[in-house]
């Protein structure tokens, strides 16, 4: 995959929950990467069926404003060669990477409020897109939906809220889909958001990032009460194929 070649090495390793990682790489050489809050960086590791040398992307979770240092975001795919790569990545070590690159990526949309609608750890670039907007000197009005299964899934509902609180126009609901007792939070599908919570489309720009069924039905809910910008990304199988 084209774009810059760089070398940072890990200063953070953060286990967020039973698979999910937070990994910050400091920058070395070049010293500063600048992105488009919502891109992703690519990693070319070995796939462990094959011994062949496959390329894995990863969305950058932190805020273009910080150029010397990137967080990545990731769950730990059993058997994949990407996560197991990242997942076995010691503070100090020293990695390689290509980017910035991808198509999904925070536009300027004037006059149109943003939508976020998320699963799993698709909340990577739109977390990107967050912080940036709200860096801005005046955030356009946000809403996210982020979709994961149960409790023990649950992770930076305390930034989230956080964020809310600095932020007047930013609101936010994290959905379970499989919730254990005891919950008290909103059950169910992010669809089910999207579709009770969503009265017009006429001044949203939609972002949507998680698995291939969540887009179709979002998209096709969305369509059904109008017409406007549907920004989208698919998180696959970090397996992938012994051909890849």
């Amino acid at each position: 995959m084209a774009g810059q070649s760089y070398t940072a090495h890990v200063i953070r390793l953060e286990a967020l929950t039973h698979d999910v990682r937070a990994i910050d790489l400091a920058l070395r050489d070049p010293k500063d990467i600048l992105f488009k809050a919502g891109q992703f960086v690519s990693f070319e590791v070995l796939h462990p069926r094959t011994g062949r040398v496959v390329t894995r992307p990863y969305s950058i979770a932190s805020s273009p404003g910080r150029s010397n240092v990137i967080t990545l975001l990731l769950n730990l795919v059993p058997g994949g060669p990407g996560s197991s790569y990242l997942f076995s990545l010691k503070e100090e070590d020293e990695t390689h990477f290509k980017g910035p690159a991808g198509h999904f990526y925070l536009r300027e949309d004037p006059g149109r409020e943003l939508l976020f609608v998320a699963t799993g750890t698709g909340i990577a670039p739109i977390w990107s897109m967050l912080l940036a907007n709200a860096e801005r000197p005046d955030p356009r009005p946000a809403t996210l939906f982020w979709g994961l299964r149960s409790q023990r899934d649950l992770y930076e509902q305390e930034a989230l809220v956080a964020l809310a609180r600095n932020q007047p126009t930013f609101s936010c609901i994290t959905t379970l889909s499989r919730p254990e007792p005891g919950w008290r939070g909103k059950s169910g599908r992010v669809t089910r958001l999207v579709e009770e919570r969503i009265a017009s489309v006429k001044h949203l720009a939609v972002y949507l990032c998680g698995n291939g069924g969540m887009l179709a039905e979002v998209t096709a809910l969305l369509q059904k009460k109008g017409l406007c910008p549907i920004y989208r990304e698919k998180y696959y199988d970090d397996t992938g194929s012994p051909d890849d």
